[in-house]
């Protein structure tokens, strides 16, 4: 079996690879660094020779909404044609938990959802693998709510994972048979966000002071209690948080 990531030089691609190659996978990274670029079309159709699966855990280099929007349907387009034509049996995209609740206010979503329609509508057996954040996108959110020398976020539920889990989950899926559908990961541990961003800035002597505040966005979306958990029946990674510190 030969299975190609998308994004494979990035963090969850990268350990991505990593482990498929462990278990006596071919596993090929292709990225702009080795020369592919689904934005362009660029090297895909040479990339995508033999393969019978394709991972696609890329992520666009810009938030604003209309480069998202932008990269991700350009991509998902270019990326399913390359496959067709290449006769791959399996397309797996990594998602994010929470996207279809997301979508009306928020442009990333929109564009995460713009992408899981042209991956569901395509002829090519499929799987989507809805993640919750990652430990390591931890301080990103920080930075996201960051307004002077305070943090505000809403106190809701997230139920972030570590990286090596999200890899692990994304192996499962691209060895097993596609399910044409969502699965949704998760870690083991549920926080309230304003709990968990307090204790990441301590953990790193960041001086900012976190702020509650319902109203406050995540990502340009306003969350409700349980916008960022998974529902029942997701499968949950091993790692905890306290071991990311």
């Amino acid at each position: 079996m030969k299975i190609v990531v998308i994004g494979g030089t990035g963090l969850i691609g990268s350990k991505l690879v990593e482990r498929l190659r462990s278990s006596g996978v071919s596993a090929v990274p292709a990225s702009p660094q080795t020369g592919v670029d689904t934005l362009t079309g660029a090297g895909l159709a040479e990339a995508l020779q033999g393969a019978d699966v394709v991972v696609d855990v890329a992520n666009s280099p810009s938030f604003e909404d209309a480069a998202v929007l932008e990269f991700f349907e350009t991509s998902t387009r270019h990326l399913l044609s390359a496959e067709a034509a290449a006769g791959v049996r399996h397309h797996v995209a990594l998602s994010v938990v929470g996207t279809e609740r997301l979508a009306a206010e928020s442009g990333y979503f929109r564009a995460k959802a713009a992408q899981e329609e042209l991956i569901e509508r395509s002829a090519i057996p499929y799987s989507v693998v809805h993640a919750t954040q990652f430990f390591e996108f931890i301080g990103r959110i920080a930075e996201a709510g960051t307004d002077g020398d305070t943090v505000r976020v809403a106190p809701v539920l997230i139920q972030p994972m570590a990286g090596d889990d999200v890899a692990a989950a994304l192996a499962k899926v691209a060895v097993g048979a596609p399910t044409c559908g969502v699965v949704e990961i998760a870690g083991p541990e549920q926080f309230r966000l304003d709990e968990l961003l307090r204790d990441h800035l301590d953990a790193t002597d960041d001086p900012r002071d976190v702020t509650v505040d319902p109203h406050a966005r995540y990502f340009g979306a306003q969350l409700r209690e349980r916008t960022l958990v998974p529902g029942a029946g997701a499968e949950l990674g091993t790692a905890r948080y306290s071991q990311s510190r």
